[in-house]
């Protein structure tokens, strides 16, 4: 038999974009959502690229920082054009990468933002891939691909049944495997 035939694979995908996780100054609310919309300001030959996001409890808009003060020659045309677009997939890519939370003290709530994509097989070995880089708990993915709680998944660890080379729990963002050993 096959490699992929005793093997399942796991696809985790983007499904929408992450709540962003910071304190409103006009409410109480902790939560933004980004709406994929740019905000660009040329200075000369400088440019100020922000992202927007909008507070879900009173609508305040606030920028995330992008780029700050970049010559206009050193921004790619397609990316520059992407910004001008407010494209999505750019907005999403850029929410994705910790140096943009990082700069702008902010954490991402990836929770409703994910879905998983199964293909059959009939193997212990799972293979889990990433479309994108999206932060999960380890728990939280397998509870959803296992259609288990996540408690059940902690038990299911400690007791062996899953295994990995890697280590099962904290977040993932990267490619691993594990085998399911409950049907041997």
């Amino acid at each position: 038999m096959s490699q992929s035939m005793l093997s399942t694979t796991w696809l985790v995908c983007r499904e929408g974009l992450p709540v962003i996780r910071r304190r409103c100054l006009n409410c109480s609310s902790d939560r933004y959502r980004p709406n994929g919309k740019f905000r660009i300001n040329a200075n000369h030959k400088l440019l100020d690229v922000w992202l927007l996001a909008l507070c879900a409890g009173c609508g305040k808009t606030i920028k995330l920082t992008v780029l700050e003060r970049v010559q206009v020659h050193t921004i790619d045309p397609p990316t520059l054009d992407r910004f001008h677009d407010n494209d999505l997939t750019l907005a999403a890519e850029l929410l994705a990468d910790p140096l943009l939370a990082r700069r702008n003290s902010v954490t991402l709530d990836w929770a409703d933002a994910w879905t998983l994509r199964r293909t059959a097989g009939d193997g212990p070995v799972v293979e889990v891939g990433f479309a994108e880089r999206i932060p999960i708990r380890v728990t939280t993915l397998l509870a959803a691909g296992l259609n288990v709680s996540r408690t059940e998944v902690r038990r299911l660890i400690a007791d062996g049944s899953l295994q990995s080379k890697r280590r099962l729990t904290g977040t993932v963002s990267a490619d691993f495997t594990f085998e399911d050993r409950r049907s041997t």
